[in-house]
């Protein structure tokens, strides 16, 4: 008895159209690419080993968070190409002896995905003269009063830009749908 109803529930289902929608996280992700090369990125900066610290973020959020495995550039079906600016910082609040109480930090990154043969992956914007790189900015602040310090603040604010160029990653569709 249940059978033949669940016979005629699949079958009215595909009927009414249903059958071409996708279920879970994949459906957020190119089904087009399946592996992504990561080059070390390149910090411009005088802190030292940013880029580092910011490729290693990426590669674990890639693998973690994406259907996409991270691979040698051989390998590879796209470019992951991402080079981070000059860390920003400004004080945001003093002590009446002028030492900082309130710091803030900000990184920006230049993002550019694209195939191995030079197409790009992620549109940046509606106009057609711009580039296929895109900005992105990630800042945090910290006390360094309340005993917190800039290598802690600075992790914070790599692993949330990480994020930022995963979920572009995730957001990005073909070109021209």
């Amino acid at each position: 008895m249940r059978l033949p109803l669940m016979l005629f529930a699949l079958l009215t289902s595909v009927l009414a159209g249903c059958a071409g929608y996708q279920i879970g996280s994949r459906t957020m992700f190119r089904p087009d690419v399946s592996t992504v090369h990561v080059p070390i990125i390149r910090g411009e900066g005088f802190r030292r080993f940013m880029g580092e610290r910011l490729t290693e973020a990426v590669v674990k959020r890639v693998e973690t968070v994406t259907p996409y495995k991270v691979v040698s550039a051989a390998e590879a079906d796209t470019i992951l190409e991402i080079s981070l600016a000059p860390l920003t910082k400004r004080v945001l609040g003093e002590t009446r002896n002028d030492d900082p109480r309130d710091i803030e930090i900000d990184y920006q990154a230049r993002l550019n995905w694209v195939r191995c043969t030079g197409e790009p992956l992620i549109q940046p914007t509606a106009f057609p003269f711009a580039t296929s790189q895109l900005l992105l900015s990630q800042g945090t602040h910290f006390v360094p009063e309340g005993g917190q310090s800039i290598s802690s603040a600075e992790q914070v604010a790599l692993d949330r830009l990480a994020a930022q160029i995963v979920e572009q990653m995730e957001l990005s569709f073909p070109l021209g749908s």
